[in-house]
């Protein structure tokens, strides 16, 4: 199939980049997005061009680094999917399709298609952790956790970071994120004792990171490759005004 490409490239953070144009004739239809990037990064090292820089690890939607914009959606029109794990048969032969990186102030754009995502590590050194003592793990079934209760918190830790979230929202927020990362702690018995610090931390990380405010369109849930649910946002608003009440006294 043919496959025509508007790629964003950008030589560093400070210059202002601009979209270049590139044909491929001979796509399979079972290769990966990114895998087609590949075939596009071959045929330029051919050419003696410099080829397209992008972010990648697992390739099996794991890590979440694989992110970008396709056609104005975060990792592509496939709902519930990684940019690694989208498929070329997912669209057409002639297809136009327009490749560019996350846009938030918060990820600064290194080259291309990479962003620094450096932001949401800091948030998640801020307060995403318990304190546990060291030595040996201790038993899986020690602490009883209601199904449902075990459930929940495990579909809240599934968030990947991946920052579509980010990039899908109107305001650049990144409230899906960190509400998955304080949902998932506050759910779970060991996560408890440090829940009122944890979410003020990691809210006041956010912020400071220049983050936007949610407004509740729902885009960040439309586009997570994990489908993490805004209800965890609305957990975090407890957590975070019951945090704040909390400490006045």
């Amino acid at each position: 199939m043919k496959i025509k490409l508007k790629v964003w490239r950008q030589k560093n953070k400070d210059d202002k980049g601009k979209f270049h144009d590139y044909q491929l004739d001979n796509v399979n239809e079972h290769m990966s997005f990114l895998e087609m990037l590949d075939v596009l990064n071959e045929n330029l090292t051919h050419k003696g061009e410099e080829p397209v820089a992008f972010s990648h690890d697992c390739r099996e939607g794991i890590c979440g680094s694989c992110g970008v914009v396709i056609d104005g959606k975060p990792h592509g029109p496939e709902r519930g999917t990684a940019t690694c794990q989208l498929h070329m048969r997912k669209f057409k032969d002639g297809d136009a399709l327009t490749v560019e990186p996350w846009r938030a102030k918060a990820f600064p754009v290194l080259k291309d298609l990479v962003v620094d995502r450096s932001a949401f590590d800091r948030i998640q050194q801020a307060g995403g952790y318990i304190t546990v003592n060291t030595g040996s793990a201790p038993e899986a079934n020690l602490t009883p956790i209601p199904k449902p209760i075990a459930d929940e918190a495990f579909l809240a830790a599934a968030c990947i970071g991946c920052g579509a979230c980010v990039a899908a929202c109107k305001n650049a927020s990144a409230m899906l994120f960190v509400a998955a990362k304080v949902s998932h702690l506050a759910l779970l018995p060991q996560g408890k004792a440090e829940r009122a610090e944890r979410v003020r931390k990691m809210v006041a990380a956010m912020d400071a990171e220049g983050f936007g405010n949610c407004t509740n369109t729902g885009a960040c849930e439309a586009e997570c490759p994990k489908e993490i649910s805004i209800s965890h946002i609305a957990r975090m608003n407890r957590e975070y005004a019951s945090a704040e009440l909390v400490s006045q006294y």
